[in-house]
């Protein structure tokens, strides 16, 4: 019998195994708030749909509420928590950022929920941990607009604040370790032409991502996720990733695409209004187009970000027989 490792490394290799990955995250708010809550609704998500890795998806505040930001939900169809207190509200604030003990506060209860995870799931589920790139973080502690303007008026302040974000996140996924995770998703947000030019995504995201992922190179699956439009595709070509995930139904290159360009595996094929707006055939036939696509090889088929919460049941079972018939 092929193990989930197996079938990933497969996709990996750019081959098959036995067919081809599944994998579909999303949020779980209100859960989300305790490392018990979010371990528990995680666990019984994939109970449910067995996966071949689990995507562990806290509140995009897990790493940012020890420097004061405050977070409400308010019934987001993603599960996303909305920000009602940021921590930076003036350029010297950046440098007054310290870096963040792992073990303590809430990055401590985040990795008290991978514990959790682990010992629900057993030593073979392939576990991964959001990570969110230290401009990511940065958007989050200041609002973006009040982010660039910063950028605009101050880089070097913004600067120093990155350097903070990235020492802790560094220092997070070194204790991560520990918990036996086999990688991380790391989430960027502005690698778009519509919000940077190659020049100053160079500047102030590129110089940290790498930091993040020399600190992540000895795990077996980082995902790479390019969030939005416009995305600088690139940068799946150099970062030292095995998966790339983007939104490939909304915008270019097509999986088929990118496949030629990363020497990993695509993750994606299918769209995510179609998991929530469209039913069980409407969800296998974009499923079997885009592993058509690719001869089912190279490839992991999901979805380009988060599932929505409402997505109905029959339509997330959909998408795991179109991977079981591949």
């Amino acid at each position: 019998m092929v193990s989930k490792r197996e079938r990933l490394e497969a996709a990996i290799a750019k081959d098959v195994a036995d067919r081809p990955p599944l994998a579909l995250w999303r949020h779980f708010p209100v859960d989300d708030q305790t490392p018990e809550g979010l371990s528990e609704s995680t666990a019984l998500y994939q109970a449910r749909y067995d996966y071949d890795f689990v995507k562990v998806t806290p509140a995009s505040s897990f790493c940012l509420l020890d420097w004061g930001v405050e977070d409400k939900w308010n019934g987001n169809p993603e599960g996303t928590r909305d920000y009602t207190r940021r921590a930076i509200k003036k350029p010297a604030d950046w440098r007054e950022l310290r870096v963040l003990d792992p073990e303590q506060g809430s990055l401590g209860k985040q990795l008290k929920c991978l514990e959790l995870l682990r010992e629900r799931l057993g030593e073979t589920q392939p576990i991964i941990q959001t990570i969110f790139n230290p401009l990511s973080q940065a958007k989050n502690l200041a609002g973006q607009q009040m982010l660039f303007e910063h950028l605009h008026q101050e880089p070097e302040e913004v600067l120093a604040g990155l350097e903070i974000i990235t020492q802790s996140t560094v220092n997070f996924i070194e204790a991560m370790k520990d918990r036996g995770v086999d990688g991380i998703f790391y989430a960027i947000q502005h690698g778009s032409y519509q919000i940077f030019d190659s020049e100053n995504y160079r500047k102030f995201g590129e110089v940290f991502d790498h930091r993040i992922f020399e600190a992540a190179e000895l795990f077996w699956l980082n995902v790479l996720h390019l969030h939005g439009e416009a995305i600088m595709f690139d940068l799946a070509e150099k970062y030292p990733v095995q998966v790339v995930n983007w939104h490939d139904r909304e915008v270019p290159p097509s999986l088929a695409e990118g496949a030629l360009r990363i020497s990993g595996a695509v993750c994606g094929g299918i769209r995510r209004m179609t998991m929530v707006c469209g039913d069980p055939t409407q969800v296998q036939e974009e499923a079997a187009q885009a592993l058509k696509s690719l001869n089912s090889r190279g490839v992991v088929l999901g979805t380009g970000c988060v599932v929505p919460v409402h997505a109905p049941r029959m339509n997330m079972e959909a998408a795991r027989t179109a991977a079981n018939c591949a």
